[in-house]
């Protein structure tokens, strides 16, 4: 693994100074790469994101896709429509996650049974 290096002076260019722990507490929360995952194959709209991860609050469903927006995960692109038909689709930087990102859902559908059976026995 290569850890960028970054001067004293670069550092106050970011919202934290280490990028392991900023990015992976983005994408590591209970929602986002569910929601990553679901924008995979084809653009969404907001319904169709929170009929898809079914257990997700419309409240959250939305701080959430707000948060991917900024980071440059997803576009939000608005058509001007009456009523306004909005979707959610990956961007570059969602798109270039995909492989890391469906690496590691494989790695835990591999291996849940494993970490279950070791939480049981720590019990």
């Amino acid at each position: 693994m290569t850890i960028a290096k970054t001067t004293k002076s670069e550092l106050f260019e970011f919202d934290h100074p280490c990028p392991i722990r900023d990015v992976l507490d983005r994408i590591g929360d209970q929602w986002s790469l569910l929601i990553l995952k679901s924008l995979e194959h084809n653009a969404m709209r907001f319904n169709s994101l929170h009929r898809e991860i079914d257990d997700i609050s419309r409240q959250m469903l939305s701080r959430t896709l707000k948060k991917l927006e900024k980071d440059g995960y997803i576009t939000r692109t608005v058509y001007a429509q009456v009523p306004a038909h909005v979707e959610y689709s990956l961007a570059e930087l969602g798109i270039s996650f995909l492989k890391p990102m469906n690496t590691l859902i494989q790695w835990a559908d591999e291996n849940h049974q494993a970490i279950c059976r070791a939480r049981k026995r720590k019990n």
